[in-house]
């Protein structure tokens, strides 16, 4: 009421309350949006930092820092899906509430100032009719008065006949009736002006008003609940957020450095054993520096092998080398046979091949003829790379080849696992199908059943195969005695920089595989292991016989000495090299040149 003629202002501030609530609406978008870019940089933060599938980077989440990294990348994932919940929270509960709040007050607010001003308009309508009333009123007041006094005139004017004078009496009396009538209808507009006046101040626009007061404590009202709300949409993720937090403070937790370092342990160890004692070399006796130099040194009346190698070529990839490759490597001589003496005798080639004087090749030349031929495995890390290995992955050391091979165990087991259910799942199909044959051909299930026979017996056999190269791996891994162990080579000498040498690719220009000019190594290989390789392979079958033309002195490991007209037995032809490969006994054996014996093959022999 005490508002009643401030309905202009009124209406300024009402407006001014809805332009207030659409402003409030379009903050709490923006900071919607701002939620929603939030976790979207979260998610691919998250993203970003996951292990690839398939890759090297998954393999490393074994360890528990790393998982526990995972861990937390998985919850700042589900961490920014709660900031997504307060976006869509916020969303449906405020900008939508109050985006239909504010048509539905903009409507409610018209309807209120339009009654508004329908008051005012017929209010001011009635005080026009009153003052036209008015007017009215006055001007026949005023005309009755001047007929009166035009009659008055008349009636005492001597000269103006008796027909005048009543004829202006008349007059005076009419004006006088009119002035009387407009008299009692301004009155009577006088009452209702002010009767619609008091209804108007008193009822009409303090109802309007009512109402406008109500319409504007509503907004209000709305405007603090949805600040309300805007604070209980963030607290209502706050423990979900917290737990987020609690399951990272829990990884990070779990972290143990005991565990990983443990796990590294069992990932990379070889299973050779360490090296033996490096053994006093001297070089003041020309004769052993020249032996020292060559390839291999086969004491046979030890009956064990002393191999060295030394030169400038790495010996520390010696026990990724293959067995039979490694044993032709040892076996065969790999420089171009002498020429066959001019006489006969002895005295003409006083030392063969085998001179001192003449330069002969060690087997650090060999060793890295090896590593040059194809497939040259140079680490780990190039087989990781794509290069395919052998299947029994001999190319491993014994520890990581037991668990390849029973990794490979595990999965076939697994595959043989599958195709059993599903015969059994299909022989139960048959056996349906035999008992009610309306619903299927029981004969329809036997091609598949064949099939699954096959599959699985193909498996079965896969399985002993790898279970033989596994039993053979883990037979050479028990603990080894005392003796053994001092007789022990470098099977892995200094493992960590062989590993960063080999990483380096170094090869030198004749592509043998060299390390600095400054660094020397020497590896012993132990004949306790050599003979564990090699003692189950059968011997190679005679193929023929040969007559030694000349006397030959095999110095060289791989060769073996002849006298002039000593029979023998062939196993091996010449392939090419001008070697031949030549046996006396059970116990003796090796290579001659080609040129000094005269060959007589088996025609039967394969």
């Amino acid at each position: 009421f005490s508002l009643q003629d401030q309905f202009d202002n009124l209406e300024k501030h009402t407006q001014w309350g809805i332009d207030v609530l659409e402003k409030y609406i379009k903050f709490v978008k923006e900071r919607t949006e701002i939620e929603l870019s939030y976790a979207k940089q979260l998610r691919n933060l998250s993203k970003k930092y996951q292990p690839k599938k398939n890759s090297k980077e998954e393999e490393e989440y074994r360890y528990t820092s790393t998982r526990a990294f995972l861990a937390t990348l998985n919850e700042m994932n589900d961490y920014a899906g709660q900031h997504e919940v307060i976006s869509e929270n916020m969303t449906s509960l405020i900008i939508g509430e109050l985006t239909r709040y504010v048509q539905e007050l903009k409507q409610e607010r018209k309807s209120h100032f339009h009654d508004g001003r329908k008051a005012q308009q017929h209010i001011e309508t009635c005080w026009k009719q009153l003052e036209a009333s008015k007017r009215r009123f006055e001007r026949d007041c005023k005309e009755a008065d001047r007929a009166q006094q035009y009659f008055e005139k008349m009636d005492a004017d001597i000269n103006v006949t008796k027909a005048d004078v009543e004829k202006a009496r008349q007059q005076a009396q009419l004006r006088h009736q009119m002035a009387e009538d407009s008299k009692a209808e301004y009155s009577s507009t006088l009452q209702k002006f002010n009767s619609e006046q008091h209804d108007h101040y008193y009822t009409h626009i303090p109802n309007i008003f009512q109402k406008i007061q109500e319409m504007e404590e509503r907004r209000i009202v709305r405007i603090g609940e949805s600040m309300k709300t805007f604070a209980d949409v963030d607290r209502q993720v706050i423990p979900i957020i917290g737990k987020c937090l609690d399951e990272i403070t829990k990884a990070a937790e779990s972290v143990d450095h005991k565990n990983d370092s443990q796990m590294v342990i069992e990932a990379f160890k070889s299973g050779f054993e360490p090296p033996g004692d490096v053994e006093f070399e001297d070089f003041t006796q020309p004769m052993k520096r020249t032996i020292s130099e060559s390839s291999l040194q086969n004491s046979r009346g030890d009956g064990k092998y002393e191999p060295k190698f030394g030169g400038k070529s790495k010996g520390k990839l010696w026990p990724f080398i293959k067995k039979n490759k490694l044993m032709s490597l040892l076996t065969s001589p790999h420089q171009p046979p002498p020429p066959p003496p001019a006489s006969a005798s002895p005295s003409a080639v006083p030392n063969g091949p085998q001179s001192p004087k003449q330069q002969k090749e060690p087997l650090s030349h060999r060793f890295n003829e090896f590593m040059t031929s194809k497939p040259k495995i140079h680490c780990f890390r190039s087989l990781k790379r794509g290069g395919a290995g052998p299947e029994d992955f001999s190319n491993l050391p014994p520890e990581q080849r037991r668990k390849k091979l029973q990794q490979k165990v595990d999965e076939l087991n697994k595959d043989i696992q599958k195709e059993l259910d599903q015969r059994d799942a299909l022989t139960k199909m048959k056996d349906v199908y035999i008992k009610n044959p309306q619903m299927g051909d029981a004969a329809s299930v036997d091609q598949r059943l064949a099939e699954l026979g096959q599959n699985i017996e193909k498996l079965r056999l896969e399985v002993q195969k790898f279970e033989g190269w596994l039993a053979e791996v883990e037979g050479r891994l028990p603990m080894r005695t005392e003796q053994a162990r001092r007789q022990s080579g470098l099977y892995e000498a200094q493992n960590t920089s062989a590993v960063n040498s080999c990483a380096q690719d170094r090869e030198s220009p004749d592509g043998s595989y060299t390390e600095e000019q400054s660094q020397e190594t020497e590896m012993k290989v132990p004949a306790t292991d050599f003979d564990d390789e090699f003692d189950d392979e059968e011997p190679l079958p005679t193929i023929g016989t040969c007559k030694a033309l000349y006397t030959f002195e095999g110095q060289n490991e791989g060769t073996i000495s002849v006298a002039e007209g000593e029979m023998l037995y062939v196993i091996e032809e010449d392939k090419g090299d001008g070697w031949t490969r030549i046996r006396r006994n059970e116990d003796e054996e090796g290579y001659v040149p080609t040129s000094y014996v005269e060959v007589y093959l088996d025609k039967n022999a394969k």
